[in-house]
């Protein structure tokens, strides 16, 4: 009994220095470090955003080719696509009639000017005859009657030739401008008339051309409040020249100017319809094409956020700005374009705020960050 009273007794001791070891000994916390964030304070600055509006090309002149007269195609002296200048034979025409026509009317002058010799003989003849009273004045005035009715046929002989020829004339068919030519729709050897639907071809001169396009009522509102001017001529006059975008993305090298604004807004599509000149050099835009007008517009304090330091949640657009203790808060924006590879933003956010730059989709709401500040012009000039 003693002897197990002599092992038992340090039983306690040990516990306690069991007890006193796992107390003391508790596991330390380990503090995160923040991440790091590129951030920058949001500066009003000049900045230019465009507009673009689909148009379509048209040269400033598009002339349709018709025949004037009846016959067959004789002769095509051009090709679809080539170019033509003012006066060039383009076509002519197989029409026989109206060479006999010519003959026939040279002959009928021949015949109207020997009846006016006969009338002017007998004139001559009955007037020394009148004057020594052997015959009534009356004879005088019935050949000088005659004379005159045989020089008005002769006259309508010379004007019916002049119209023969003139419709010869047409066998023959002239390019009335400098330009390019289009489809030809009837070969050698087609039967045309002054009745055809479809043109022999069409002359387009596009070394200027038109681009028609529309913005809608609220788009006219804002573009011609803005304006300087007091008549719509004066605003357009002041408006600064647009640029012309061709179908491959590439840009005309020559810059055009809004010339024209239609004075009514078509009821059905709300519409207001405008025109842009262009020069075209060489040729290089044809008619029929289909373009883009870009309308720059220069915004002398406008607040640009990157396009990569926003995302979209259900068509809406959000920004994070840094609050307070710095941590990030969503906003939502409310853009009024673009302006490059940045949005000008309407509403939303305010100057002097700052924004995270990158790395936005490992960020969450309220998330403490570490900012790395940029200048504004370091960030813009990055994209």
């Amino acid at each position: 009994m003693n002897q197990l009273k002599t092992f038992l007794s340090p039983l306690p001791f040990l516990a306690l220095l069991i007890l006193s070891s796992c107390g003391g000994g508790g596991a330390k916390t380990t503090k995160i470090p923040l991440k790091t964030y590129t951030v920058m304070k949001l500066t009003p600055r000049k900045a230019e955003i465009n507009a673009d509006y689909p148009a379509s090309i048209l040269g400033i002149q598009n002339i349709e080719i018709r025949p004037k007269i009846d016959g067959y195609v004789e002769n095509i002296y051009v090709d679809e696509g080539a170019s033509v200048t003012q006066g060039q034979l383009l076509f002519s025409i197989n029409a026989p009639q109206y060479e006999q026509g010519v003959r026939t009317a040279e002959a009928n002058i021949k015949i109207a000017v020997a009846d006016v010799n006969a009338a002017q003989m007998q004139v001559d003849k009955v007037k020394p005859i009148v004057e020594k009273d052997i015959v009534s004045p009356f004879e005088l005035k019935s050949a000088q009657y005659t004379l005159e009715s045989k020089q008005a046929a002769l006259a309508q002989a010379k004007a019916a030739l002049n119209n023969a020829k003139t419709n010869l004339s047409y066998t023959k068919i002239y390019s009335p401008a400098n330009g390019v030519i289009g489809t030809l729709p009837y070969k050698i050897g087609s039967l045309i008339s002054s009745t055809t639907v479809n043109p022999l071809t069409t002359v387009s001169n596009i070394a200027s051309i038109y681009a028609y396009f529309s913005i809608n009522e609220r788009q006219g509102l804002d573009f011609f409040s803005a304006a300087k001017g007091g008549t719509m001529q004066q605003k357009l006059a002041t408006l600064p020249p647009v640029i012309l975008v061709l179908a491959n993305g590439t840009q005309l090298s020559t810059k055009g100017k809004v010339e024209t604004a239609s004075g009514l807004i078509n009821s059905q599509t709300g519409a207001i319809n405008m025109r842009a000149t262009f020069k075209n050099p060489g040729g290089l835009v044809r008619s029929g094409s289909s373009a883009i007008v870009r309308i720059p517009t220069t915004i002398d304090t406008a607040l640009l956020v990157p396009q990569k330091s926003t995302y979209q949640i259900q068509g809406k657009l959000f920004v994070y700005v840094v609050g307070a203790a710095n941590k990030v808060k969503s906003q939502e924006l409310k853009v009024r374009a673009s302006a490059g590879q940045n949005y000008v933003v309407q509403q939303g956010v305010k100057a002097g705020q700052m924004i995270v730059v990158d790395g936005i989709s490992s960020l969450r709401e309220d998330l403490q960050i570490k900012p790395k500040i940029l200048s504004p012009e370091a960030v813009y000039s990055n994209l």
